[in-house]
């Protein structure tokens, strides 16, 4: 009989003992596999490795951000501006550097398209006090050498031009990737409307010739912010 008491007790015993450690929940327990996580096979949390890849990313998405928002910029500064005049301006002034534009200036003012035609001649691609022009009859031409021999040398002068002449319009003979920065200098020496004709660049001078543009556009925005 006794022996079956204490058999009788030890069942119950485990018995509670095991229903008090299900009630208790798994926090209860003295679990080694609790204790250290991925110590018996379970994946550990995401701890650095994780983060320095998010951070990765971050830094990959805001790299494209970035260049999207730069090439986005660039079209529309320097390669897809807009440009168009009406049929008659008050003036037509060509400023100087690369592309054909003193063919274009000349087919406006063969065309009749305002009756004075403003030349920018710095070197080197013209020479200083050469002819600039032919004779076009109904049309004054104006050939000058830009002091200093930048864009805003040109535009300076065109504003005195346009306050000494009284022109109300302007229309620029420039390349596509000039005419944003020449509009800003210009518009800061005449109040008047501006407009631009493009004269053709070679796809070579291209890439320099938008790197160059961009140097002046900050240029004339951050430092050089007066006529």
């Amino acid at each position: 009989m006794p022996f079956l008491v204490a058999t009788s007790l030890t069942r119950h015993g485990g018995h509670d003992a095991f229903m008090a450690d299900r009630l208790a929940g798994p926090d209860a327990r003295n679990d080694p596999a609790e204790d250290h996580p991925g110590e018996f096979g379970e994946p550990h949390a995401a701890g650095p490795p994780g983060r320095r890849v998010r951070r990765r990313w971050y830094t990959v998405a805001v790299l494209l951000a970035l260049l999207t928002g730069f090439g986005f910029e660039t079209a529309q500064l320097f390669i897809w501006p807009p440009q168009g005049m009406p049929a008659r301006v008050d003036a037509i002034v060509m400023l100087n550097g690369p592309g054909d534009r003193l063919d274009t200036a000349l087919k406006l003012a063969w065309a009749h398209r305002a009756g004075v035609v403003v030349i920018s001649r710095g070197s080197p691609y013209w020479g200083h006090g050469s002819v600039c022009a032919p004779k076009i009859p109904g049309v004054k031409f104006i050939c000058f050498d830009p002091s200093p021999p930048t864009t805003r040398g040109e535009t300076e002068f065109a504003g005195r031009l346009a306050r000494r002449y009284g022109w109300h319009s302007i229309a620029l003979v420039a390349t596509t990737p000039q005419e944003s920065p020449a509009r800003l200098r210009l518009a800061r020496c005449f109040g008047g409307k501006i407009y631009a004709v493009n004269a053709p660049l070679p796809l070579s001078a291209w890439p320099g010739t938008v790197a160059y543009e961009w140097g002046a556009t900050v240029n004339a925005v951050f430092l050089q912010r007066g006529c």
